[in-house]
């Protein structure tokens, strides 16, 4: 009998028996989270339901990030009904300005070998730290809040095998897009993605998030990577080192695909309008208009992040005709990146600092388009009307193309921007 890969090793324990590929299963679910986006809707299914209740409540986490803080009142009263049910339940309610589902999640909640579901498609970050965190609909959430458990096809999986070092300016968001851009939005429909490789194996936590945060960009259910000491050490730093345990894949797992990626071919890259595998290295749209720029997100509102763009705009200024706003992926990130002085450099720069949170990502508020405005982004999607604009346009990149286009006002190649010390 062949080993077992990633999704197959957590869903089996969650099941408590082996499972290959294709079956379905009821599995006991670890963590759940709603956001305010979603959550009430999942809460409403459960009144009509009359099933107002969470199995585990000190593991059930609902985010008030979406709209944070809320700019309408029918939002507001969402925020309310969230409110409520967390108090009914006992379930952990994460406040305005406290950061996004999956980078508190992760930092708070998250341990290898949980099965994770969350009404949000991006649940799927989880998987960095050796979890199968996938998104559901607003019901099955719910259903799972209230049982505790859920029932899933357990997916064939697609190995990422990236190899070697990065060449300068290129990131974890450079591998994923490029990645993407190779297998297409549709390329692992209902598969896992898992990654590994020397590259990955040596990547911080920061970029490890960054590329299962994107695995739903290609349609896949999870997005893998092995819980070693880079993820016991992501753990101990936000006091939970206790609740580590390693997992990695048998050696013989069997894949559906394994797709070899070579750190030293790739190149920074930009996803253009209107879906996110529309890749193309940046030389090939280098000049193209930038009127916005967002650096922050759950897929690069991580501290390194941060750091890198205000490494980048430390003492010079945003190009007039581009704005620049900042979202820190949580309170956290938002206080250690004010303590080191990086939201001071990128405010000197014309930056204007947000509360953490989603805020033009999905639309709702802080930095809707205009009419034919154009905004190059660290998030993860730039679907036709994403910033709240249909007649807007949407771009995506790395943090360190974001700051060079910042500075330039168009589309810029990191690599061709000096660091000041």
């Amino acid at each position: 009998m062949a080993g077992n890969t990633l999704a197959e090793r957590i869903i089996g324990k969650a099941a408590g028996r082996n499972v290959a590929a294709g079956e379905f299963v009821i599995a006991a679910v670890d963590v759940c989270l709603l956001q305010d986006g979603t959550g009430p809707l999942a809460i409403r299914q459960l009144k009509e339901l009359d099933m107002v209740r969470a199995a585990h409540p000190e593991r059930t986490v609902l985010f008030l990030d979406h709209a944070a803080p809320s700019p309408r009142k029918e939002l507001s009263n969402d925020h309310m009904l969230m409110r409520w049910f967390a108090r009914q339940t006992g379930a952990v309610l994460s406040e305005v300005g406290e950061g996004i589902c999956h980078q508190v999640i992760n930092e708070s909640y998250t341990r290898p070998w949980d099965v994770v579901i969350g009404a949000d498609s991006h649940t799927c970050t989880a998987g960095a730290l050796g979890a199968f965190g996938t998104g559901m609909g607003s019901t099955d959430v719910a259903v799972g809040i209230a049982l505790g458990k859920t029932w899933l096809r357990v997916p064939q999986t697609l190995r990422v095998e990236v190899e070697g070092a990065l060449p300068p300016a290129v990131s974890a968001k450079d591998v994923i897009l490029t990645t993407i851009g190779r297998i297409g939005a549709d390329g692992a429909t209902y598969l896992a993605l898992e990654f590994g490789g020397s590259t990955v194996d040596a990547m911080p936590m920061a970029d490890r998030l960054t590329l299962s945060n994107m695995a739903v960009e290609a349609g896949a259910k999870a997005g893998l990577i092995a819980a070693d000491d880079t993820a016991r050490s992501f753990m101990a730093a936000h006091g939970r080192e206790k609740e580590y345990q390693p997992i990695a894949p048998d050696p013989d797992a069997e894949y559906a695909e394994v797709l070899e990626v070579s750190a030293a071919d790739l190149v920074p890259v930009v996803s253009c309008p209107h879906t996110v595998d529309n890749v193309r290295p940046v030389t090939e749209v280098e000049g193209t208009p930038i009127q916005q720029v967002m650096i922050g997100s759950c897929t690069n509102g991580r501290l390194a992040d941060i750091e890198v763009a205000a490494s980048m705009l430390r003492g010079r200024k945003r190009h007039p005709d581009t704005r620049v706003v900042v979202y820190p992926a949580s309170a956290r990130v938002y206080r250690e990146a004010a303590d080191a002085g990086y939201l001071a450099d990128l405010v000197e720069a014309g930056a204007l600092i947000m509360p953490p949170g989603c805020g033009c990502c999905v639309g709702v508020h802080g930095g809707v388009l205009g009419d034919g405005e154009a905004c190059l982004a660290t998030t993860n999607r730039n679907f036709k009307g994403r910033m709240g604009n249909p007649e807007g346009f949407v771009y995506l990149a790395s943090p360190a193309t974001a700051a060079a286009t910042a500075l330039a006002g168009h589309i810029a190649d990191p690599r061709k921007l000096k660091v000041k010390a």
